[in-house]
């Protein structure tokens, strides 16, 4: 049976204790950062140490590989992908080129991420910031607007969909409003349900049929003040399956970070009480690793079926133009928007 859980790895090999952990704890899935990035060809050597380990197909490989500077694999490992910003500001000048280059560029990183056996990207951002919000989304998102937001990111999903990667829109229902990084501290959102309604859960609300997504630990007290949304059963019902009407894939952001308080069993804990199918942690210390697995169930019932159909989903390429979408790319990373 597979536990709700989605966890790291310390380095780039598997250690004994590691091979034990994913061989006995059968977690949804392992996440791979900068840290299990030695070289290229280790890079697909891990990731199958860690499938044998586990022993079942229906196992997810995640990596946040979003472009600019939220990219684990980086060259020579893949190419090097602008950021979310970069096709806003093409979006400015030529709003169909920036889908078509949103599009090309995500079907290149999915053929990139394919060959080392990933078959999940947390990308991309959903996130509307809004003027004097911290920078911790700033050049991640796709646009100042729910409908640019939209347009793109459903253009990047779409591209990575088509390359075989599941893709996970993030931070739902909304990071964009932040006052302060959620990796350090907790966000408190004070606009109104009316207000968020209209802004930061309209973009996920457009593009709930995507089928995973990764929860915000960020506080929205209109709604629940004493709850980030990762750990609200209120913005959880209400709003992510309810209002915005998601019924994908539900994964917690990383249980590690500072936003959070109490023990890695508790926080676990947590976001599976408030709703999410499975908690996701990061950091590759096995013994938070251990603690958190040990305050999860196994996956059953709806929650099953989503991570099922999440796997599903992963694997199978469509062909595309390469050459064009190098092209576009290049154009993208030299600057040379007004050439794309």
């Amino acid at each position: 049976m597979t536990t709700a859980i989605i966890t790291g790895l310390s380095g780039g090999t598997l250690t004994a204790d590691e091979r034990a952990y994913y061989r006995d704890v059968q977690p949804a899935g392992v996440i791979l950062f900068k840290r299990n990035v030695l070289e290229p060809s280790a890079v697909r050597a891990l990731v199958d140490d860690v499938r044998n380990a586990v022993g079942t197909d229906q196992f997810l490989v995640l990596i946040d590989q979003e472009g600019g500077r939220v990219q684990r694999l980086k060259s020579p490992a893949a190419r090097d992908l602008p950021p979310a910003a970069a096709f806003a500001s093409l979006y400015e000048i030529d709003p169909e080129q920036a889908k078509h280059a949103a599009y090309s560029v995500a079907r290149l990183a999915a053929q990139d991420l394919s060959q080392y056996g990933v078959t999940m990207n947390c990308a991309p951002v959903l996130d509307v910031p809004v003027p004097g919000a911290h920078d911790i989304i700033g050049d991640r998102a796709y646009g100042q607007t729910v409908q640019q937001v939209v347009e793109l990111a459903q253009e990047v999903a779409r591209g990575l969909l088509a390359g075989g990667i599941v893709p996970v829109i993030k931070h739902i229902p909304g990071h964009g409003r932040a006052g302060c990084d959620s990796h350090l501290d907790l966000p408190v959102v004070t606009a109104s349900h009316r207000e968020l309604s209209l802004t930061d859960f309209a973009s996920f609300k457009a593009l709930s049929h995507l089928p995973a997504a990764m929860t915000a630990h960020v506080v929205f007290s209109d709604i629940d003040a004493e709850h980030p949304a990762s750990t609200s059963d209120r913005v959880t019902k209400n709003i992510i399956r309810g209002e915005i009407g998601f019924d994908g894939f539900l994964m917690s952001d990383d249980l590690s970070m500072k936003a959070l308080r109490g023990d890695m069993r508790s926080r676990a804990e947590a976001v599976i009480r408030a709703g999410s199918d499975v908690a996701l942690h990061c950091n590759g210390d096995l013994t938070e690793m251990l603690q958190a697995a040990s305050g999860v169930p196994q996956l059953t019932g709806r929650a099953h079926e989503r991570f099922a159909a999440a796997c599903a989903l992963a694997g199978t390429a469509t062909p595309y133009d390469e050459s064009e979408a190098v092209a576009l790319l290049s154009a993208l990373m030299s600057g040379e928007t007004r050439t794309v």
